[in-house]
């Protein structure tokens, strides 16, 4: 059996919702697909999908393994695709999504560079702090913080974004450095309206645990959270990209630093199980060179 060739007509299976419109899709016939459906999981000796007259649906182990074809098969695609691209030049339209700040700090100059490199590719940025499926809305790439749970998306990792707490070295002298993430219940905190407003968690000993935290100041957006961290008027709990600038320039110093939490991956995502084209893959180098050596 075909093992490469079995994993591409399962995930087909599973994408077009039939083995009928699968075997369409895939140029064959309805009964080469069924035998090619059971010799897998004859090999495998696990059922894949359960069938009925009227739908498929995956099992346990059929959505394990399905997760590990997409994989496979994108890896597949990407080695292939690198050997053409090289000899095309990248064109066309690519839509990229970030995060609000991140996107207008990071990724709107670098995509501002890309444009005037590859002045055939016209780029769309759609910064939004929602999780956006890149799928359904045709989004190419995407960039994004925190864990990945969506096994349709291949990712990236480019770096590596912390959780880290601040304020101004003025604050700091008049209230003194907290040495522990406790001592932050005594201070003024600027704080940010949702679940997480009167909480902010730490890590000890590899164990999460949250203090409850307090404040005069509470916003929905995080600039004018960060100005006011910055004005002296408490304590701020912000990703570091978010104050990077800040405290780079000793405006905001960083404190608590052997109590953050581990820190989250940054990563490019795209869609697999299809092919890139050059434009997708060349602002996938391009984002890494730029955004690699900031986040290490």
């Amino acid at each position: 059996m075909d093992k490469l060739r079995a994993m591409q007509a399962f995930v087909r299976i599973v994408e077009e919702g039939s083995l009928t419109a699968a075997a369409t899709a895939l140029g064959s016939s309805l009964p080469a697909v069924v035998r090619t459906l059971a010799a897998l999981e004859a090999e495998l000796n696990v059922r894949l999908l359960n069938r009925t007259t009227r739908r498929l649906s995956l099992t346990d182990e059929g959505r394990g393994y399905l997760a590990g074809c997409r994989r496979i098969l994108a890896a597949v695609d990407e080695v292939e695709a690198g050997l053409s691209a090289r000899h095309v030049e990248p064109a066309g339209q690519l839509t990229i999504t970030a995060p609000v700040l991140f996107g207008q700090m990071y990724v709107a100059p670098a995509v501002t560079g890309f444009a005037a490199r590859y002045p055939a590719v016209s780029c769309r940025m759609e910064f939004t702090d929602r999780v956006v499926n890149l799928l359904e809305e045709n989004i190419d790439v995407g960039i994004r913080i925190g864990p990945l749970a969506d096994s349709t998306l291949v990712a990236q990792a480019v770096g590596r974004i912390r959780r880290v707490v601040v304020a101004t070295p003025a604050f700091l002298r008049r209230h003194g450095v907290p040495a522990h993430p406790r001592e932050l219940a005594q201070h003024n905190c600027v704080r940010f309206i949702g679940n997480a407003a009167h909480w902010w968690t730490f890590q000890e000993d590899g164990e999460s645990f949250h203090v409850p935290v307090s404040g005069n100041l509470e916003f929905n957006q995080t600039a004018p959270a960060v100005a006011a961290c910055a004005a002296g008027a408490g304590f701020g709990n912000f990703l570091s990209y978010q104050v990077a600038p800040l405290v780079a320039a000793r405006q905001l110093r960083i404190v608590l630093q052997s109590f953050e939490q581990t820190p989250w991956p940054l990563s490019l995502i795209y869609p697999h199980a299809r092919l890139l084209p050059a434009r997708s893959r060349a602002f996938l180098e391009w984002m890494k060179a730029d955004l690699g050596p900031r986040f290490r």
